[in-house]
């Protein structure tokens, strides 16, 4: 059984040191979700974390074509997630192994993991479950507080534009999306619609943003992502056919109005995870000389915001390589 994180070879400056952003660029955030808004790109990672690492492999396993793929890797080779290796020299193959930068991804994907089991109904009968080695436990990642280690969420963040942050600068340049390939069934384990739903498009993304923000009319969401109306009522039509947004008040019927107001559900405040996780590490791994994108406050101890997930079983925190895939068929019934 492989775990999720493994020992990989030394890597390159490009995966051990932070990328510098030029000034009035995209920002950290907008970096990130131009990688991760990205469904291929998350189904490459989810394996690479597993162990994958050669070109027939990805290809076999992510059911992905030849173009895509290699688009893929060649991406995330120059954003420092992945090392091409060349092992054998006639004629040349080469793997594709994690970087630091890559494998400090791995919170990112159990958070999607666990979102995506909890409440789309069809996952939580195909997903697999994960095991805590240093318990022995199937778990559920917690998302916490590494300051006063108490649970964090979205409510008890008190969050600001820092230096580098605007919803312009947020916001990524653009991004590629998986298309639906009628050959793949896409209700099967490992496919993420809905969170791609959130995190896939440009103008999603910044919605839920704005939402975790505290954001409920229509007017507002659009003057702060500065977005046409009908792609603003779109979005929100969108989140609230999956359930992560309602509408409360007057509503036209099969659209959205200034008079409604949108709060995000349970399951859209049990996406934040996923973002403070995202944003973590984005923060980390990309330097903007004037200054973070967004500075944030856990509220009940008053420290700056730094995030760990832990296990809900044993309360430690959990590590990479301490998780391990449970196959479906050996799934203990102790969850």
């Amino acid at each position: 059984m492989r775990s999720v994180s493994e020992p990989v070879v030394d890597d390159v400056d490009l995966g051990t040191v932070p990328t510098r952003l030029d000034p009035g660029s995209t920002n950290a955030i907008g970096r990130m979700l131009g990688l991760l808004g990205d469904e291929w790109t998350l189904l490459i990672l989810q394996r690479a974390l597993r162990g994958t690492t050669r070109y027939g492999q990805f290809l076999d396993e992510v059911a992905i074509s030849n173009a895509v793929l290699t688009s893929r890797l060649a991406t995330m080779e120059r954003e420092g997630l992945l090392r091409r290796v060349v092992y054998q020299e006639r004629p040349v193959r080469a793997e594709y192994v994690l970087t630091q930068r890559g494998r400090g991804l791995w919170p990112v994907t159990i958070a999607i993991w666990d979102w995506e089991r909890r409440w789309v109904p069809r996952h939580a009968a195909t997903l697999p479950a994960m095991r805590h080695a240093l318990c022995g436990q199937n778990f559920a990642p917690v998302l916490t507080c590494t300051g006063c280690r108490e649970v964090v969420r979205s409510g008890d963040v008190h969050a600001e534009w820092g230096p580098s942050g605007s919803w312009e600068r947020s916001v990524p340049e653009s991004t590629t999306r998986r298309r639906s390939d009628p050959r793949v069934d896409r209700s099967s384990a490992g496919l993420f619609p809905e969170t791609m739903a959130i995190f896939g498009n440009r103008w999603s993304s910044a919605l839920i943003g704005a939402s975790l923000r505290g954001l409920t009319r229509f007017g507002d969401f659009e003057e702060a992502l500065g977005a046409p109306p009908s792609l603003v009522a779109e979005r929100l039509r969108a989140f609230c056919d999956i359930g992560v947004l309602e509408a409360r008040g007057r509503r036209r019927k099969g659209g959205a109005d200034g008079r409604a107001e949108y709060h995000l559900t349970d399951k859209g405040h049990a996406f934040y995870p996923v973002v403070a996780v995202a944003i973590d590490w984005a923060q980390h791994w990309y330097a903007a000389e004037e200054g973070p994108a967004l500075v944030q406050q856990h509220v009940p101890c008053g420290s700056p915001l730094a995030v760990a997930l832990a296990c809900d079983q044993c309360s430690a925190d959990l590590h990479g390589s301490d998780i391990e895939v449970v196959p479906r068929a050996h799934r203990r019934s102790d969850r």
